[in-house]
């Protein structure tokens, strides 16, 4: 027996799904969740086995629930956004359901779950949202969970990051949280030109830069606006230069 969520914020969407399973009894919905804050609490509490995913939902979107669970389940995406490429999701993703879909269509994606290995699923569903991640509306803000809450932290708002470990300490001007991505993430995915890797441990947003002064050897100390220094290597100092035009 396979357990299941529904997260979508249109309730026609979710009784859909709902009936088109009942020729799947192998699977059994634990709960249905009106947008992706509900969803992340229903996935910690009963760990399913897949979720039944819309992407564009308010507050925080499909990625965006799914980036705050540590061990994310398998997903099908039942969703009208098709503005990614689809091989991306055929790539990554057990299915994409392009709505409106059918009851036929729907079976199809229930067998690509029933016979794929719940580990490989789970790793394609951590390579999907570093796919996603790389999308245009992906990279306009970062989605935090810090305790029981979720912050939404517009890139704007972004002094420097910072390397902790396995995670990446987000600095703004309400405080630091962390995110449990890579550096290399981060300077995959946002603006060059706004948002320059000084330092093996640190990027910073240029935009905040007022000065660059020599440290030690052959290392410098960016000023930011806010007070903050952020190391800067020699690699990164040539980088900085470049983006800042001088």
């Amino acid at each position: 027996m396979k357990t299941a969520i529904i997260v979508d914020d249109e309730p026609l969407a979710r009784l859909v799904v709902k009936e088109y399973l009942q020729q799947h009894p192998a699977i059994t919905v634990v709960q249905e969740c009106n947008d992706g804050f509900e969803g992340i609490k229903a996935i910690m509490q009963h760990q399913p086995d897949v979720v039944f995913l819309d992407i564009q939902m308010p507050k925080i979107n499909g990625f965006e629930m799914l980036e705050l669970v540590e061990q994310p389940p398998a997903v099908i995406f039942t969703t009208a956004f098709d503005e990614y490429a689809i091989k991306a999701f055929e790539s990554h993703a057990v299915d994409y359901l392009l709505k409106p879909f059918s009851q036929e269509r729907f079976n199809k994606a229930i067998e690509r779950l029933t016979e794929r290995d719940a580990a490989i699923t789970a790793g394609n569903t951590r390579e999907l949202l570093d796919t996603a991640a790389q999308g245009p509306q992906q990279n306009q803000r970062i989605v935090v969970k810090t305790g029981n809450k979720i912050k939404i932290i517009p890139i704007d708002e972004v002094h420097y990051l910072e390397s902790a470990d396995d995670y990446v300490k987000i600095h703004t001007k309400e405080g630091a949280f962390l995110k449990n991505k890579t550096m290399g993430h981060f300077e995959k995915v946002l603006n060059p030109q706004q948002f320059v890797r000084t330092h093996r441990s640190y990027m910073v947003n240029v935009q905040l830069v007022t000065r660059i002064d020599p440290y030690e050897k052959e290392n410098f100390l960016a000023q930011l606006k806010t007070g903050a220094q952020v190391p800067v290597s020699k690699t990164g100092y040539t980088k900085l230069k470049n983006v800042l035009g001088i």
